[in-house]
């Protein structure tokens, strides 16, 4: 049954006043209970999203900090429900958006994407590999795996069954299903394997320091999960064309058809020289800026400076720009939330509450089991963003009761990987997802067949990574 939008606005304000009036829980303090309250309310909300998730934050936020929920005095309240906007990883979010906004409209993006179809494109298999590169190319550039598979490969890719008609309606499994399937797997694991891939990750990130004091860096991140995630990603598409075979093999047209579209682009222009300059730049400094003393927040806005003095992309671009605007609201409201939970002492009270039915377990087993725990729950959220404010911390509560302090960096790094590829499970978990499924060439039952398929196989991956770090 699919709920009315007035039912969609009512359920999370419904569910925040039972949850309010229901006694308080032994241990936990009233405002700690009234603020759990406005918490779900506000995780609900996420979920069912009967107004922009960003105006959803806003007003859990106002709401909290209007009622003296956190902080003692108003002066407090205040400086807690803008502590998100102060947020670096939040402002560097914002500056990511605009990169991938460089690379659209440099045209850069494209341009890579049809060379990859040019140089592999030949079989099927080579297709899927060249879908899945174009992905990983892009990807530590753009904190949106929707703007990167949805809004950069998509466009490109749907072409190409067409030119053997293979449609949603006649011969999808010819070469639209794998096509389809791979550009998803492959984004879920490049989401996964580089932290500025997916703007989820860098609010855990964020969230991992706020909860534990520990501070994870973009070359930690990455040579921490590429142990795992590089085998995957290259994998994704053979693993496809195993499990879901394409029933045409050879695609001799697909080449020629993406040189004469490089053709239309004309030559490299200077505008996608520059870009890829400045993007290379912004990854080295994120990359070695620990060493050179560069913060990857400031080389983002300094590096985000120079494409407007460029002139890659126009200041009218920044200011207009409503998906990164609703994004950086959206965090940072979403990150003074969680704090939140923390400092009324909910996630204290919670972790201890679920870490008793834990005691006395192996420390290893107690991290895996954290991690599986952590993954299938995603079955539960359509965002990986809900799901990141409302488990990240609380399991990193649980653990900060049960393992000792060298075992909780691991744990973190386990629990903020497994963001992009969780996103792999349902036709609704992650943001590119509705769009390759809505494309029609996979079935529900496929895809949630599918998704339980590569999603057993990526928690594989990763409880084997936990194993070898710990």
């Amino acid at each position: 049954m699919t709920l009315s939008n007035n039912m969609k606005m009512a359920l999370p304000i419904i569910i925040a006043i039972v949850v309010a009036i229901l006694p308080t829980p032994e241990g936990l303090s009233v405002n700690a209970h009234y603020f759990f309250a406005v918490f779900l309310g506000v995780i609900v909300g996420l979920i069912l999203e009967p107004i922009p998730a960003a105006l959803i934050g806003l007003t859990g936020v106002s709401f909290a900090a209007v009622f003296g929920l956190v902080g003692e005095t108003a002066k407090a309240s205040r400086s807690w429900a803008l502590s998100g906007f102060s947020n670096g990883v939040i402002w560097l979010i914002f500056a990511a958006f605009m990169f991938a906004l460089g690379y659209r409209k440099s045209g850069l993006g494209k341009r890579i994407a049809l060379l990859l179809v040019k140089l592999l494109g030949k079989t099927t298999l080579g297709l899927g590999y060249a879908v899945a590169f174009a992905d990983g190319i892009l990807a530590p550039f753009m904190p949106s795996n929707t703007a990167r598979s949805a809004g950069t490969i998509f466009p490109i890719a749907i072409n190409i069954p067409q030119m053997f008609n293979s449609t949603p309606d006649e011969n999808p499994r010819k070469i639209g299903s794998y096509i389809s399937w791979v550009a998803i797997a492959a984004t879920c694991v490049t989401s996964s394997m580089f932290l500025t891939a997916l703007a989820p990750n860098l609010l855990a990130v964020s969230l991992v320091e706020k909860s534990t004091g520990i501070a994870i860096e973009w070359g930690q991140w990455f040579s921490t999960l590429a142990i795992i995630m590089i085998p995957l990603f290259l994998l994704v598409p053979y693993l496809t064309y195993i499990v879901y075979p394409p029933e045409q093999k050879k695609s001799p047209e697909a080449p020629a058809w993406a040189a004469k579209e490089l053709v239309s682009m004309g030559p490299i222009s200077k505008k996608e020289l520059i870009m890829l300059g400045l993007g290379l730049l912004a990854l080295v400094m994120w990359i070695f800026g620990k060493q050179i003393g560069v913060n990857g927040t400031t080389a983002a806005l300094a590096v985000l400076c120079l494409l407007v003095l460029t002139d890659v992309i126009t200041w009218e671009d920044v200011i207009t720009n409503k998906a990164a605007i609703n994004v950086f609201i959206w965090f940072a409201t979403l990150v003074a939330m969680a704090s939140g939970l923390k400092q009324v002492g909910f996630l204290k009270w919670a972790a201890g509450l679920i870490a008793g039915g834990l005691v006395g377990m192996d420390p290893v087993l107690i991290v895996i089991l954290l991690v599986v725990l952590f993954f299938v729950f995603h079955y539960f959220f359509a965002s990986v963003t809900a799901h990141t404010v409302a488990l990240l911390p609380l399991f990193l509560g649980v653990a900060a009761n049960l393992l000792p302090g060298e075992m909780i960096q691991p744990l973190a790094l386990l629990l903020v990987g497994s963001l992009g590829l969780m996103g792999i499970l349902t036709p609704y978990a992650t943001g590119p997802s509705p769009i390759w499924y809505g494309a029609g060439y996979i079935s529900q039952a496929t895809w949630w067949k599918l998704g339980a398929i590569f999603g057993a196989i990526y928690l594989g991956a990763l409880v084997f990574l936990g194993f070898a770090i710990l």
